[in-house]
């Protein structure tokens, strides 16, 4: 599947700056900063409750800040045109397998005569064509989250982001989602994905950044925040204590 070239235009770099999240009054995201650019998978690690699965929707625009700034290259008119985002529940629409990727290809404004290829091209490439015709919540859980990359790979976003999309998967299927994962970036698609799974990371990830209660304690490549830890809060959950 094509995607935008490096010579073409991107939202990317990504940054955040100061950004600050709260509920009833409590603090959930604190300060935090930093830039995200192309050609690495990103992966936000942490405990459950860190804060990852708010960061994501905060970067996608699906909640509003408190405080600070998320702003992209050359502050584009319409970034959410050139992002997508898949859940750790794939929301499936009552439709079959090929209209859920055709639905989504519309509301970007796809024309009609182009949106059968580009919906045949992205069940191919995610192994789902031969069930084209099937309604979409009669798939496995993981020929959902499939068909939900799918879905957002066939709008050819400059960036996706994925909130532990193998989250109760087996391992078997949990592999061919990672597949699918570096398929997606290797065609050109910024991968920004958060999981608590430390293998998970190893396997994937070119840069973490890594939150501790909605903190952000280190941006840094992957190698250094997985063999070399600095922070208290990294090494204890690489050795897999629990650290408050």
């Amino acid at each position: 599947m094509k995607v935008a070239s490096a010579s073409d235009t991107t939202i990317l770099p990504l940054q955040v700056r100061n950004l600050h999240y709260e509920a009833d009054g409590v603090p959930l995201i604190k300060d935090i900063s930093f830039t995200l650019d192309r050609g690495t998978k990103t992966i936000i690690l942490g405990h459950n409750g860190a804060g990852k699965s708010l960061l994501l929707r905060l970067c996608h625009g699906l909640i509003a800040p408190k405080a600070g700034r998320i702003d992209w290259k050359g502050n584009a008119q319409d970034p959410a045109q050139r992002q997508a985002m898949v859940f750790q529940r794939p929301i499936m629409l009552r439709r079959t397998v090929a209209d859920n990727v055709d639905y989504a290809l519309r509301l970007r404004g796809v024309p009609h005569s182009e949106r059968r290829g580009q919906v045949v091209d992205a069940l191919k490439q995610t192994r789902l064509h031969r069930h084209a015709g099937r309604q979409a919540r009669t798939l496995s859980f993981g020929e959902q989250q499939r068909l939900a990359l799918a879905r957002a790979w066939a709008m050819k976003p400059d960036i996706l982001f994925l909130d532990e999309p193998t989250a109760s998967l087996d391992p078997a299927v949990t592999r061919s989602i990672e597949d699918l994962i570096n398929l997606i970036h290797g065609a050109g698609t910024k991968i920004v994905m958060s999981t608590h799974d430390l293998g998970q990371a190893r396997r994937l990830a070119d840069e973490i950044l890594f939150l501790h209660r909605g903190r952000l304690v280190s941006h840094a490549p992957a190698c250094d925040i997985l063999n070399n830890p600095k922070d208290k809060e990294i090494s204890a959950f690489i050795q897999g204590e629990l650290y408050w």
